[in-house]
């Protein structure tokens, strides 16, 4: 099976959980033992599994991304400002794969799916997923 699923995000910069959307995904393709792939249609985002539970580790995700990769002092910046999104989103990547356990995400208790945005706000972004059979 495969869908793509839209989000809008509200930021430049920012991680949104998307789990709920993946979720359903699996669920909807009845797949008990498997695999869910997620990729993030764009040069400028990415998909990062990390920490549900707590709010501030996704901002130090932003805020550890911004002291490394800092905006406006790149060579592609003079084409449209965003050179800093771009590198941002190569190194985070623009894809994960998560187990399907019967019939289930296999995350652990304390991880979520996330859309990483480095180029916004987008009112529109789009995520494949594909979920296989084992």
């Amino acid at each position: 099976m495969q869908k793509t699923i839209n989000i809008t995000t509200t930021n430049r910069e920012g991680l949104y959980d998307i789990t709920p959307q993946i979720a359903e995904c699996v669920k909807e393709s009845a797949v008990k033992s498997g695999f869910v792939n997620v990729y993030a249609q764009g040069a400028t985002s990415a998909i990062m599994i990390q920490e549900n539970w707590d709010d501030s580790v996704q901002q130090d995700v932003v805020d550890l991304l911004r002291k490394l990769i800092p905006k406006g002092i790149w060579k592609h910046d003079v084409q449209d400002g965003n050179a800093d999104a771009h590198l941002k989103a190569g190194i985070v990547g623009p894809g994960e794969t998560i187990p399907i356990i019967n019939g289930k995400l296999g995350l652990s208790t304390w991880q979520n799916i996330f859309f990483c945005e480095f180029d916004g706000p987008r009112s529109s972004r789009n995520i494949m997923v594909t979920v296989s059979k084992a």
